[in-house]
């Protein structure tokens, strides 16, 4: 334990510098040597996620890790674990290990985001799609954006801050965009109440469909697996689906971005399947975002379950260009 959490700190030491305003992971247990374990900063408050089969067994490795990490980053003024395996909801959304109170926003690329670390199993903020966020901070300048699957909308912030002209987010769960609203508060954003939608993703789709409202750039960042009564999505079996099906609400010329986070479909496997949708001529692979390193994680001692590659992640994301059939 002792070695691999410091070789991790280490490694990340330019992003450990105040002001402790940013947020990323810390350690990656998963591919640094323990797979019970992760921990992420967020603000100055740490977020230890317990992955153990035995939650017991688990609390013992976050209570060491919680020694270390409190000796060596003595600025943090807060610490949770959240037990993935977990018997509450207070155990899998999380208790504080010490300090009051979590951070409630964090800085990324220049933009604030609100945090709620507690609101349900995750933590309200992914850190696998940092780079993503950058990248429509600088491409998003006059656009039109629909962010799908919008959880707490921080693309739609993102592209906000990179001068887009309006985003309109789209999440079942009204709570997760009371979230983005905050996030539009923090950076002096307008919030028009109807650009955001607490519908499911296939009437959303269908109805901007029906109306013919179109967008420079359509986000779909969904979970690996989902059914409601509305649809299903299963990123596994049926990823060109979902892109088939919101391809036809992008401008001539804008942007698909297109993400699957499946663990078992391979990086070649997923770029198949965008070579496949690309050969008609009217999608175009753009660019591939990486995932941070410091997410992935630097000394690798565990290989991840399927080979990312060309990615660099499970989290696949690429940029596809979209010509409009006509």
């Amino acid at each position: 334990m002792d070695s691999n959490l410091q070789q991790a700190i280490e490694a990340r030491n330019e992003l450990l510098q105040a002001p402790h305003e940013s947020a990323f992971r810390l350690f990656n247990g998963f591919t640094e040597g323990i797979p019970e374990l992760t921990i992420d900063i967020y603000g100055e408050t740490a977020v230890f996620q317990n992955y153990a089969d035995d939650p017991g067994e688990g609390l013992r490795l976050v209570h060491t890790a919680q020694e270390i990490v409190r000796e060596r980053l003595p600025w943090l003024r807060a610490g949770m674990m959240k037990t993935r395996n977990g018997k509450t909801l207070q155990e899998t959304r999380g208790q504080m290990l010490f300090g009051s109170t979590a951070d409630e926003k964090i800085k990324e690329h220049g933009v604030w985001y609100a945090l709620d670390l507690a609101m349900n199993r995750d933590t309200s903020f992914y850190l696998d799609t940092s780079l993503l966020r950058k990248w429509l901070t600088e491409n998003m300048h006059g656009k039109t954006v629909l962010n799908t699957f919008a959880y707490t909308g921080s693309f739609g912030v993102a592209a906000l801050a990179g001068g887009a002209n309006r985003v309109v987010q789209v999440d079942r769960n009204h709570r997760f965009l009371d979230l983005a609203k905050r996030s539009y508060s923090l950076n002096g954003f307008s919030v028009n109440k109807s650009d955001f939608l607490a519908q499911d993703f296939f009437p959303a789709v269908s109805r901007f469909k029906n109306s013919k409202q179109f967008f420079d750039c359509v986000i779909l960042d969904p979970p690996f697996f989902s059914s409601t009564s509305k649809g299903k999505v299963d990123q596994e079996k049926e990823s060109a689906r979902l892109i088939n099906k919101v391809r036809p609400l992008v401008n001539d010329g804008g942007y698909l971005v297109a993400i699957n986070n499946a663990l078992f479909v391979s990086g070649r496997e997923y770029l198949q399947t965008l070579e496949t949708l690309s050969k008609d001529g009217y999608l175009e692979i753009a660019e591939l975002i990486p995932v941070p390193q410091s997410f992935v994680g630097y000394n690798v001692i565990r290989e991840p379950i399927t080979d990312p590659a060309p990615f660099n992640h499970s989290t696949k994301i690429a940029i596809l260009k979209v010509r409009r059939k006509t």
